[in-house]
């Protein structure tokens, strides 16, 4: 196909529509007529031999090829801005670049706020969105990437993506500190008995301890799942459940809600957090200049005795 040929203005129309099934709501998402935006929804139909949009009642559905040029339009978009936004010359003052972060509640609290306020200092006018990975998410990693510019996870999920290793934390059970079960150790038969708060848990989704738990043969008694690590003391406290944390986090919020720390009784692969991005980002300055911050951060982390 020859690009010359074609008005890529089209690509930015078609992403709108998609997006809002209607030309009306497109075209004022896009500052136009709706006679422009439906004379470009004709060009559209015209190239693509499809009609994109169908009316159903009161409202138009996409056709499955619409539904399939959906996600292919984003990671067009996000490309060419790439390539239309970048400079000669980088100052990290003067950048108004928005950087999206996919993390758990976990990795956001250990990390985020410090990492923050280190881009506010260096790079005031930039702006950071923390947003919930998911299972889905991650098993389309290589694909989000291209509109995201990175994903903060532990090691054993992802692979053959450029990464950086941010700290290493330690897996510990927490259990309520008036837990009749528990007394002077917690022991691999409690790790049996006594009822779970465990995170995710499908084929997918889960935490390497709790998966090297079941290869050990002990298969936990789940009574709660939940997709939050910081929700988890709360499951915990005043019950006889208990639940596998990392300790950086278990130590922030044991003192507050009557949840005591003890050594897992078997012996536990640490886990790696680590920034995963896509290729395409290595050698663009302003992510460079993010993973440059976000390496300072995390080197503060590392060694600060306190959250180890």
């Amino acid at each position: 196909m020859n690009l010359g040929n074609l008005d890529l203005n089209l690509l930015v129309s078609l992403d709108a529509l998609l997006r809002e099934r209607s030309v009306t709501r497109a075209a004022s998402r896009m500052n136009l007529s709706q006679p422009a935006l439906s004379a470009a929804l004709g060009k559209l139909r015209k190239h693509f031999a499809d009609e994109l949009l169908v009316r159903s009642g009161n409202s138009y559905l996409l056709t499955p090829l619409a539904s399939q040029l959906l996600e292919r339009c984003a990671l067009a978009l996000s490309d060419v801005e790439r390539v239309f936004a970048a400079t000669a010359h980088f100052d990290p003052a003067e950048c108004e670049r928005e950087f999206t972060i996919l993390t758990s509640d976990y990795g956001l609290s250990i990390l985020g706020p410090d990492f923050a306020a280190a881009m506010a200092r260096h790079a005031p006018r930039v702006q950071i969105r923390f947003e919930q990975h998911s299972p889905d998410i991650i098993d389309h990693a290589f694909e989000r990437l291209r509109v995201t510019d990175t994903i903060w996870l532990p090691h054993g999920f992802l692979s053959d993506l450029p990464h950086m290793d941010l700290y290493t934390d330690r897996w510990v059970c927490v259990a309520a500190t008036n837990n009749p079960a528990i007394t002077e150790e917690l022991t691999v038969e409690n790790l049996r008995t006594l009822p779970w708060v465990v995170n995710y848990q499908t084929p997918t989704a889960y935490t390497p301890a709790t998966r090297q738990m079941e290869l050990l043969g002990i298969t936990p008694q789940i009574q709660v799942i939940t997709d939050s690590f910081i929700t988890i003391a709360a499951m915990i406290s005043g019950t006889d459940r208990i639940a596998l944390v990392q300790e950086r986090l278990a130590r922030r919020i044991s003192s507050e809600l009557g949840v005591i720390i003890w050594p897992v009784p078997f012996d536990v692969v640490p886990l790696v957090e680590a920034a995963w991005w896509h290729p395409l980002s290595n050698r663009d300055v302003e992510h460079r200049f993010m993973r440059d911050v976000l390496a300072s951060v995390a080197e503060s982390v590392s060694t600060d005795p306190h959250t180890t």
